[in-house]
């Protein structure tokens, strides 16, 4: 408190200074002296006042910064026990909890170490009893190999041998039996049924190709399609997202793409802008537009005709979209909306012949192909996004497995899953229904007769019928009668296998003996 003590002095002494000058002036000098003395005096007293006053109080602060740190002191104390405290209480706890487990798997091992030994003497038991038996086993034979006179392997080579002709013949005469009488019953119903169903169904039938071929009036038109340094073709191939080919065809230009619908909204704005004759890029944006609007238009109005056609009704409004958009895909040649009618008809004809409910059946053939409408933007085989589709608009669980089985992914479950497949294949199989060219069609002959040539003992075969029957001519002395069901079997299988083909292929297999002789 040093400084405090010489700052008051310094203050003092200041104004004693200044009292005595004053003093000095107007009474002289030893007037001057005297009240400076007595100033100085005074202003020495108050120092020493102030310089205990600040003693005191600093001492006092002292007091009390000491007593906020024994306090602090003792509360971290207190915080610091508290938290020991709690700490070694979870330890005991958690050490408590880590012996009661320990104990536990104790307890857990000893257990599996008793049933492990008991497994242990049970296998042992078995041994001795599997050793007993196979001894048991080979007395036997001994005995029976003395009695007979034969070795094990040529009784069982004998008896093999003579179960095997007799039941050659036996299988042969029980499957041919069997296959005749189920072929007569199975083909007298279906010739009924498929005829009354296609009897009912007189739909027509377009075939459309992958490519749009647009009509021009001259070939003038092509220069005004492609534009300045381009620029009409290019916003034509933008806008509509399709390819736009223009070669020496005289007054034609072809549009190709994998989507039907741009292709269709192409093919309308580009007549529509022939015939108006104003060609440039704003022109072609707002011609597209108005074509995409009419699109939008025909697919809700086709989706909406399609579900009245087929009697189905309840749909949601994105499955009728979707029915609309079959309009413009086809499969194989084949429009897949009058497809997908077809199928719908069939299978609806065919349950009412067979005393079902028809409407189910309706709706699962209408909504059969519905992936197709979504199977060039989406990931997945038409199937699939079917399924997807119909659970997503939460159409009934029959109808979703049916979809799901109409090409034999899973296992048919109920009666419309069969109606479905058979009604598939009559649409798809029909006689002009679907296209093939020429290469793929001589090739899938050849491979017929192949397949046939593989399997030993076969002399001929010939694919016939447009494919849907081989004939297999056989070599009377390899192949006997008995044989033919199961080399017609055989030959059966391995087409299933190798070769995709709509409808069914008939296997037919001819052995033929011949005896000559000549008159001299």
């Amino acid at each position: 408190m040093e400084w405090l003590w010489i700052v008051t002095l310094i203050v003092g002494l200041a104004v004693g200074g200044a009292v005595m000058y004053f003093v000095g002036h107007k009474r002289g000098y030893e007037e001057r002296k005297q009240v400076a003395e007595a100033a100085i005096s005074s202003a020495e007293e108050e120092a020493r006042r102030i310089v205990s006053e600040a003693e005191k109080d600093a001492e006092s602060k002292r007091k009390e910064i000491v007593l906020e740190g024994k306090e602090e002191i003792h509360r971290l104390r207190s915080e610091n026990d508290k938290e020991i405290r709690e700490r070694r209480n979870e330890i005991n706890k958690q050490e408590k909890r880590v012996q009661q487990r320990e104990e536990h798997l104790n307890k857990k091992i000893e257990q599996a170490e008793k049933k492990l030994e008991q497994v242990n003497a049970r296998m042992k038991q078995a041994d001795d009893k599997f050793a007993e038996a196979e001894e048991l086993k080979r007395c036997q034979l001994e005995i029976m190999e003395k009695i007979s006179g034969l070795t094990a392997e040529q009784a069982k080579e004998q008896l093999m041998n003579a179960l095997e002709e007799e039941l050659v013949h036996e299988k042969a005469l029980k499957i041919k039996e069997y296959e005749q009488q189920t072929k007569d019953e199975a083909e007298k119903k279906a010739q009924n049924i498929i005829s009354l169903a296609i009897q009912r169904c007189a739909s027509d039938y377009v075939a459309e190709s992958t490519v749009s071929v647009v009509p021009l009036p001259n070939d003038e038109m092509k220069g005004r399609i492609i534009g300045r340094e381009g620029r009409n073709i290019r916003t034509l191939e933008q806008v509509t997202g399709v390819d736009i080919i223009i070669d020496d065809t005289p007054e034609a230009i072809t549009l190709s793409s994998f989507n039907p619908i741009r292709r269709e909204v192409a093919r309308i704005a580009m007549m529509r802008l022939i015939s108006d004759g104003r060609i440039h890029p704003a022109r072609i944006e707002e011609t597209v537009d108005k074509a995409n609007r009419e699109i939008e238009a025909i697919i809700k109005e086709e989706g909406e005709h399609a579900m009245l056609e087929a009697n189905v009704m309840g749909l949601h409004p994105e499955l009728v979209k979707l029915l609309g958009r079959l309009r413009y895909r086809t499969s194989y040649g084949q429009n897949v909306l009058k497809h997908s009618l077809e199928v719908s008809m069939i299978a609806g004809a065919m349950a009412s012949e067979l005393g079902v409910d028809p409407a189910p059946a309706r709706r699962a053939g209408l909504l059969h192909d519905i992936g197709k409408a979504l199977d060039y933007e989406m990931e997945g085989s038409h199937v699939d996004i079917g399924v997807d589709m119909a659970r997503k608009y939460r159409e009934s669980e029959p109808i979703v497995h049916a979809i799901a089985a109409h090409h034999g992914g899973v296992e048919s479950v109920s009666i419309i899953d069969c109606l479905v497949q058979a009604a598939d294949a009559v649409s798809a199989a029909r006689p002009g229904a679907r296209r093939e060219n020429v290469e793929s069609y001589i090739k899938r002959l050849q491979r017929l007769e192949e397949i046939a040539k593989e399997f030993g003992g076969v002399s001929e075969s010939y694919a016939i019928q447009a494919g849907r029957e081989v004939r297999v001519i056989v070599k009377p002395d390899a192949i006997s009668d008995d044989d033919m069901p199961f080399l017609a079997r055989e030959i059966c299988k391995k087409i299933e296998n190798e070769l995709d083909y709509p409808g069914q292929i008939k296997v037919n297999v001819i052995r033929e003996s011949r005896a000559s002789e000549y008159a001299k």
